[in-house]
């Protein structure tokens, strides 16, 4: 299993944050839409609640990526997702924690944590496609925080 441990600061209150995060069906409400090569076209939501599966359509490419609500907990800001069906970059498994921590002065910190294993066990081709997936992930809550 390979692990790819982040974390961002962010010019807001976690519980702001949470808001944004908690609202698991509705990525496409802080997602960034001005990059043409990430932006989501729809999304189609199968089942409510933990086990929420939001199927994810990019523009350009015909299999959605499948993220599953796997586990919320309001009270310490934490949340865990896994890719499940079709999973890109050579993922053969995916599940990462986001756990949001208040920090002074208003602002907050979402600390992100991704385990993986790859059909092929080499990490390289998974790791810059989740690396560049958790930059878009900061660039967007940044933008939709202080909106």
């Amino acid at each position: 299993m390979h692990q790819i441990t982040v974390h961002h600061d962010f010019d807001a209150p976690a519980e702001q944050l949470w808001d944004i995060l908690a609202d698991f069906a509705h990525i496409e409400r802080w997602w960034p839409q001005d990059i043409p090569a990430v932006q989501i076209e729809r999304v189609e939501l199968e089942g409510e609640g933990i086990g929420l599966i939001r199927h994810i359509y990019n523009k350009g490419f015909a299999a959605p990526v499948s993220e599953r609500l796997d586990f919320q907990d309001p009270a310490s800001k934490t949340y865990k997702l896994s890719i499940v069906g079709q999973r890109p970059a050579g993922l053969a498994s995916y599940q990462a924690t986001g756990h949001i921590e208040a920090l002074p002065d208003g602002r907050s910190r979402l600390n992100y944590r991704g385990e993986f294993t790859t059909e092929s066990g080499q990490p390289d081709e998974a790791e810059a496609f989740l690396r560049m997936a958790y930059g878009l992930m900061f660039q967007g809550l940044s933008a939709s925080v202080t909106r």
